[in-house]
């Protein structure tokens, strides 16, 4: 049934909030542009003089003309580092290669010549985490000057940090999931091993280098003086030590192979699932704009939301009058079925319920489920702790960790409490989760947070007999106020990699689609739970 919109397009509410959004949209596109290709000259200069190309010129080089790419992560690290790491210093997403999905790992060489920061670390593990549970085969454009060393802590010993980029790749050839390396320039200590552990590799003459230790450090050891060349060149891997499998004179040829190499992987065999002829939304997905309230704390009716993702604004909703703080309901997103739960309010014990049973539902019928978060929590107070709100939260919180089938989370609005955790939040494993811009995301709102804050540094004062005027409560209020907002925005989100990458509105039924395909080349388990507290 299609969704009857209620929306007045003409309204003075409509277009303030068209404006504000489309303003918010700009600022994204400028963010997002600038990651993607702006550079100091000296760093294209550098490239240059190496006979290298950008990292953006390889994936086109590489992608099928043509197709789409999602990028994924693109603002990791625009809050960190002084934001001197655009993109955490490399590119991740799927593309379509010689056919096949794939998913696609590049080290930036114009970022500090490809250095390994913590984050980038982090954004290389999702990457690979993402190909494992989806299935997808990798490509890695490798070029890194290996592991930024002043913070080494934070990049090398932990259980998630570097050693678990090669834990992955482990994995990943284990279950059958093919990879393919292109070095492009040099692949040093740790990062040596990306190469070495993908089913093939092709490396480029002059410029392409595999070794544990480079010239210097070789000197510094053992006193042997040796060019890169002579020490892991492409001559040296092809035809002596058999690391590398395939050498190039270019990287334009480099890139042709492996794109040879890709096209004789085995396409996969997507998992059947409930699927009709695609159909663009009945609604125009611009009108998105107009609906999300300027203001967060301004409530809105998901199901206008739905109507400008969904095909042909069609959805069929459970229970419609009952838990109404919660939509649930089933639709078709580039063709494929989805169960679809998106808040309407803060959820009660009925809306918790009607979401848990309806998780159910999606996985007895193996129908993927996507996540439309705007979420203040679970309601508190005695009325509903007697009615067992902790408890029916809990039971959607266990509805959502034991759920088979695939979930993507699109955080469209607030996500606040542990309301994230029952609607998929990042700690439950969805196979994708996208934001916003104007996202926030935090344990409570932020003038709450700092209300609490600062009302307890008052108390702690008054204990000791001080007494504060307006003026000095609101001087320990404010600073807490802003460092809170500014770490619940859709950017400190993103640049901490919390999700995989902010979306323009418009966007968000592309992504999904995209995310929807790679998602059905695995196997989907039959459904099963830990114990619901009745």
């Amino acid at each position: 049934m299609r969704i009857e919109s209620r929306i007045d397009t003409s309204s003075e509410e409509f277009r303030a909030n068209m404006a504000h959004n489309r303003g918010l949209v700009a600022d994204f596109r400028a963010r997002q542009q600038k990651a993607r290709f702006e550079r100091p000259t000296r760093d294209f200069d550098r490239l240059k003089r190496q006979n290298k190309l950008f990292v953006r010129e390889r994936l086109d080089l590489l992608l099928d003309p043509d197709t789409p790419f999602l990028e994924l992560s693109t603002l990791a690290a625009n809050m960190s580092y002084d934001g001197e790491v655009p993109g955490a210093g490399n590119v991740t997403g799927i593309g379509i290669v010689a056919g096949r999905e794939v998913m696609i790992h590049a080290d930036d060489a114009s970022v500090k010549g490809g250095a390994w920061y913590p984050l980038t670390i982090k954004k290389m593990v999702r990457a690979l985490d993402i190909a494992i549970e989806n299935r997808l085969p990798v490509v890695h454009l490798c070029d890194s000057a290996g592991g930024f060393l002043p913070l080494q802590a934070d990049l090398f010993a932990d259980k998630y940090l570097a050693g678990r980029l090669f834990r992955n790749q482990a994995i990943l050839s284990k279950r059958g999931i093919p990879q393919v390396a292109i070095v492009l320039g040099h692949c040093t200590a740790g990062g040596a091993y990306i190469p070495a552990l993908s089913e093939y590799n092709v490396i480029v003459r002059r410029t392409g280098a595999i070794f544990l230790g480079g010239p210097p450090l070789v000197k510094a050891a053992t006193g042997e003086e040796v060019t890169v060349d002579e020490l892991g060149g492409a001559d040296v891997h092809t035809r002596i030590s058999g690391t590398a499998d395939y050498p190039a004179d270019t990287e334009e040829q480099a890139i042709a192979i492996a794109r040879d190499i890709v096209a004789q992987f085995p396409r996969p065999n997507k998992l059947r699932i409930e699927q009709i002829a695609p159909e663009p939304p009945y609604y125009d997905p611009e009108e998105l704009y107009g609906i999300i309230p300027r203001d967060i704390k301004v409530q809105f009716d998901m199901r206008e939301v739905i109507a400008r993702i969904v095909d042909g604004s069609r959805f069929h909703e459970y229970q419609p009058a009952y838990g109404t703080t919660l939509v649930c309901g089933y639709a078709h997103i580039w063709g494929y079925q989805v169960g679809i739960l998106g808040n309407n309010g803060v959820l009660f014990n009925d809306s918790s319920l009607k979401a848990a049973h309806f998780m159910q539902l999606c996985n007895q019928h193996r129908v993927p489920m996507i996540f439309l978060q705007n979420i203040t929590g679970y309601m508190v107070g005695r009325d509903y702790e007697h009615r067992g709100i902790t408890k029916d939260g809990a039971k959607m919180i266990m509805a959502v960790a034991g759920s088979e089938v695939p979930k993507i989370t699109v955080m469209v609005n607030g996500s606040f409490g542990a309301g994230n955790y029952g609607m998929s939040g990042r700690a439950f494993d969805s196979r994708f989760l996208f934001a916003w811009p104007q996202h926030q995301i935090s344990v409570m709102g932020a003038e709450q947070a700092a209300n609490v804050l600062a009302e307890i540094k008052v108390r702690q004062l008054e204990r000791h007999g001080q007494t504060l005027t307006p003026e000095e409560i609101a001087a320990i209020r404010d600073p807490i106020l802003e460092e809170y907002r500014r770490q619940s925005s859709a950017y400190y989100s993103t640049s901490e990699i919390w999700d995989d990458g902010i979306l323009d509105p418009v966007d968000t039924r592309n992504a999904l689609g995209i995310g929807l395909s790679a998602a059905l080349n695995a196997e989907i388990d039959r459904p099963h739970y830990g114990v619901f507290r009745m």
